[in-house]
Parts: structure tokens; sequence; C-alpha cells
């Protein structure tokens, strides 16, 4: 195993990783609500009155992130290897278990941990597991 020292980005990483935090941390705080992003898109699909306008500017704030990050820099290019029907297969997959896992990998791995909740440290040791076992499959056994 070699690291890809071009790609290799500890301290944008760590900005990234404090700013999720922080966001995370301020909507507990003044909002009492956790930044799991499968709950709040499903807040929408099911909106309650009161609870629609902070939904629609954390939504919109993921979006416009990008936007704004664009000003400074180029963006990188995106690479996708795989055709249309793993990629919907994958994407079902993903909300399946974002439903039958009563939540995502932020909710649970950010929120959840940060709140010492024991079904989020399954839920995440589940994530990540999953991931150890698809990635070698992958990369090892299918690909070989």
């Amino acid at each position: 195993m070699s690291i890809d020292w071009q790609s290799f980005t500890p301290w944008a990483s760590l900005a990234g990783g404090i700013l999720i935090g922080t966001a995370a941390s301020l909507l507990i705080l003044f909002n009492g609500k956790i930044a799991g992003i499968s709950g709040i898109i499903g807040g929408l699909l099911r909106p309650q009155k009161a609870d629609i306008g902070w939904r629609i500017a954390f939504i919109g704030g993921l979006l416009g992130a990008p936007l704004i990050y664009r000003l400074f820099t180029e963006l990188p290019a995106i690479q996708i290897e795989a055709t249309i029907v793993p990629l919907i297969a994958a994407g079902l997959l993903v909300g399946f278990g974002t439903r039958y896992g009563s939540g995502c990998t932020s909710g649970h791995g950010v929120c959840g941990l940060s709140r010492l909740s024991l079904r989020s440290l399954v839920a995440t040791f589940t994530f990540m597991a999953a991931g150890f076992v698809t990635t070698y499959v992958v990369r090892h056994l299918i690909n070989n």
C-alpha cells in the first residue's frame, strides 16, 4: 500500500471536520436538532409548518457551499467509474439502509458518537465494517 501524496490533504480535512463539528454542535445547541442528512431530508417529505425553514436552509447550505468554494478555486474533477445500474442500486441500498438503521453516517457517526449513543456506535461500526468488506471484495476478489 502506498499513499498518494498529491491527494493527501490533512489540513483541509481537519478544517472540514472542524466546520462539520461546529455546524452540528450549533444546530443541536440552538435548535435541538440532529444534523443527520437523511432525517433532515425525510422531514421535508412529511413537513410540519414550523420545521421547514431550518431544513431548507441546511440543505441550501449543503448545495450552496460548492458554489461558494468555486469562487476561490477550481472544483475537483468528478470521475465516476460505474454505469447507471450499479449507481441506482447503490443509491437504493443506501436509502434502505438509512431507514433501516434509523439514520445515516452523519447522524450516527458525527452526532450520535459525540452524544455517546450506543446505538450510534453499533451503527457506525456496521457502516465501517460493510465499507471495508465491500472495498476488499470489489478490489481484490471481483477485479482480480
